[in-house]
């Protein structure tokens, strides 16, 4: 079982890996400077995946934030729902996850 300390390192690191991601999608939205409508059709594409990633990796960033908190008040590792113990497995594929394997949506 690992310990709240390594889970905490383990939630910022994915954190600072998201947040590098959301400045380089920023990046990229800046850097367009399509010429022709062809050009700008293919960028108008490329736009709605990175609009995508970006709402996915802050909907991740949430939900890290949350389990930071949950972290901080002693709650972490445990079903907001029911509140039985998460399974070390599921907390190490999902480790932001408030929910045990039987209440995940």
């Amino acid at each position: 079982m690992k310990s709240d300390d390594i889970r905490r390192e383990e939630l910022l690191a994915r954190k600072a890996q998201l947040l590098d991601r959301v400045d380089q999608i920023e990046a990229e939205f800046e850097e367009h400077e399509a010429k022709d409508w062809e050009e700008m059709a293919t960028e108008r594409e490329g736009d709605e995946v990175l609009h995508d990633l970006g709402d996915a990796a802050s909907a991740e960033l949430r939900m890290i934030e949350a389990a930071l908190s949950r972290l901080a008040e002693g709650e972490y590792g445990y079903c907001v729902t029911c509140g039985e113990r998460i399974d070390e497995g599921r907390l190490d594929l999902v480790p932001a996850t408030p929910f045990c394997r039987q209440h995940a949506p």
